[in-house]
């Protein structure tokens, strides 16, 4: 890409967060965290936001940690697109067998 088409297009907000849920069609719920001083007492506390993103295949699983792109209003709450699954969750799954009770 030429480097006067990377400066007019300016560089996307960027967040990391964790999937809390993928119960809709194409669309993540991400929870940001990040840690603040308080205005006042400066005690350093924690800030979580949820933001919404179009996830088009469908590949982040809850528990997943992702990173989200900032792009055009795609609905009334969707903002961001999912650019990349960082960090898997571990999937915990019990046999059938295990399961029975004697």
């Amino acid at each position: 890409m030429p480097e006067a088409q990377v400066k007019k297009q300016g560089l996307k907000n960027e967040k990391v967060g964790e999937v809390v849920s993928a119960k809709m069609q194409k669309t993540i719920v991400v929870e940001v965290s990040r840690r603040v001083p308080h205005p006042l007492y400066k005690r350093i506390i924690g800030k979580r936001k949820k933001f919404y993103a179009h996830d088009e295949q469908g590949t982040a699983k809850p528990g997943d940690v992702v990173r989200i792109v900032e792009c055009r209003p795609l609905s009334k709450l969707k903002r961001w697109k999912l650019a990349e699954v960082i960090r898997r969750a571990a999937q915990v799954g019990a046999q059938p067998a295990d399961l029975d009770i004697k």
